[in-house]
């Protein structure tokens, strides 16, 4: 599945612009989603708390399309940090979600910081289940700026 850094970084920076729409929370970050077929084309759009207040941004896009739909299985999930491996809010990680709907490919912007969650396993675990997983640094400083009032 042969991508271009720049679609890459477009796709992205979508999901970083994403994120700046979240409600302000000061017990969660702020992350932006896009799920991209396999012909380019943007299949859903999501971001942290769009639906409710412990919606995630992965877990948003992933639900606005249908259980099993096929163009999962040659999409790429671009999200502006690192899906989550655990959480409290809900009984299923946004990285278990992600590989059960079959998603080949992630790209994240930045890894989970140590803030709400210690050593945070998404990244291992997508590639654990033979997810690949691309991070782009390059957009890490655009992902951190929208989540400054959590960090400093």
């Amino acid at each position: 599945m042969n991508r271009s850094a720049a679609t890459d970084l477009g796709h992205l920076r979508r999901a970083v612009e994403l994120s700046r729409r979240c409600p302000p929370s000061e017990t969660a970050f702020s992350v932006g989603a896009v799920i991209v077929g396999a012909d380019g084309e943007v299949l859903a759009e999501g971001f942290s708390r769009e639906a409710d207040a412990h919606a995630h941004a992965e877990e948003s896009a992933l639900g606005k399309l249908p259980a099993g739909d096929p163009r999962l299985r040659g999409a790429t999930v671009y999200s502006s940090l690192e899906p989550c491996g655990q959480r409290a809010s809900r009984p299923v990680p946004c990285a278990r979600l992600i590989i059960a709907a079959g998603v080949p490919r992630v790209v994240v912007a930045w890894r989970e910081p140590d803030l709400f969650v210690t050593d945070c396993q998404g990244t291992a675990l997508l590639e654990a289940a033979g997810v690949e997983v691309v991070e782009l640094p390059e957009l890490a400083e655009e992902a951190r700026a929208v989540n400054a009032h959590l960090l400093s």
